[in-house]
């Protein structure tokens, strides 16, 4: 016999999930939030929601969080842009995501000193040039990922 508590809340996270299946970043252990001026190993998760490649992935770095090197990803070039100061501004992958794969890209980062949300933007671009944009300007289709410091 099934018990409602345990079947519920397991639906639930299973949904959220499949409806959560956009570009996120997390931390390598996949939470959402991390400490103030911690140094912390990020992961982006980028899946193919469409029936065609995704080619290309560009990050904006979030004002405050300091980039200072990322793991290696087979089958992707990448390349960044910096700031007078040296520091990593945005960051763009290409390469090649099948429909129904997904790409993860670690990389390591200091968070803002300061408490507050650090908000991601990424965008994704399909082997048709069309780009998603997962940066809040429509946030019901393309919500930003955030991360809260504390």
């Amino acid at each position: 016999m099934f018990n409602l508590k345990t079947v519920l809340p397991l639906a639930a996270a299973l949904f959220l999930s499949v409806a959560g299946a956009h570009a996120t970043v997390r931390t390598e252990t996949g939470l959402t939030e991390s400490a103030a001026g911690k140094s912390e190993t990020y992961r982006l998760n980028v899946p193919t929601e469409k029936e065609i490649a995704t080619t290309q992935i560009r990050l904006v770095v979030p004002v405050g969080v300091v980039i200072s090197r990322f793991q290696v990803t087979p089958g992707f070039t990448r390349t960044v842009k910096k700031d007078a100061a040296g520091l990593v501004t945005e960051v763009v992958w290409k390469g090649r995501v099948a429909p129904m794969e997904y790409a993860r890209f670690f990389f390591q980062a200091k968070n803002p000193a300061a408490a507050g949300e650090v908000v991601w933007k990424i965008y994704q671009t399909y082997s048709d040039g069309s780009v998603v944009a997962w940066d809040d300007t429509n946030p019901a289709e393309g919500p930003a990922s955030r991360t809260t410091v504390k």
